[in-house]
């Protein structure tokens, strides 16, 4: 028997707050964040026929928010030079989604790539000599390394949002010092 309803006008005052966080952890752009929100309200209202009521409306939204940015991420990646990724989310018991990213085609690398790429790398070291030891430590495991988001929450003991905001610092850190003394 369905148990929760849908109210979709209190929808921006009960969860674009908590809907912008979670996207925009997930895109790093405002702009992004805010065109999948919107584009996910209005699913919500063109699908509320198939509510249930099994899931609480929250819920429910953000099942919708997450097809949306898996959809936003296949839109901007084309065909040529693809691999799957999984893209986990942390707040979810569910085990993620798969992607697919544009990556590189290896097999087009000339000796000036391979030159530049050495000297990407000792800049990349030198950055991350300036970041904290524990966002170092944590973006090297969580990107370099590529360990679970839980395991190094665990380690850390620090939450999923917490673990996205040091990684996102992290990120941000390495682009100022690279474009200052790389680019």
């Amino acid at each position: 028997m369905a148990e929760n309803t849908l109210d979709p006008e209190k929808w921006v005052d009960k969860y674009s707050d908590y809907l912008f966080n979670y996207t925009i952890v997930r895109v790093n752009d405002r702009e992004v964040a805010n065109d999948i929100i919107s584009d996910t309200f209005l699913a919500g209202l063109n699908s509320m026929k198939n509510f249930k009521g099994e899931a609480s409306e929250r819920t429910w939204l953000i099942s919708i928010l997450k097809r949306k940015i898996i959809d936003y991420y296949r839109k901007i990646n084309s065909t040529k030079g693809r691999a799957e990724v999984k893209m986990d989310y942390p707040e979810s018991e569910e085990g993620g989604e798969w992607l697919e990213e544009k990556v590189a085609d290896l097999s087009d690398r000339t000796a000036e790539d391979e030159m530049e790429n050495k000297e990407l790398g000792l800049a990349i070291l030198e950055c991350m000599d300036q970041l904290t030891d524990k966002q170092a430590e944590i973006f090297k495991k969580k990107t370099i390394d590529g360990i679970d988001t839980e395991a190094i929450c665990n380690e850390y003991k620090i939450s999923p949002s917490n673990l996205w905001v040091i990684i996102h610092r992290a990120r941000i850190s390495l682009v100022k010092c690279l474009e200052k003394n790389w680019f």
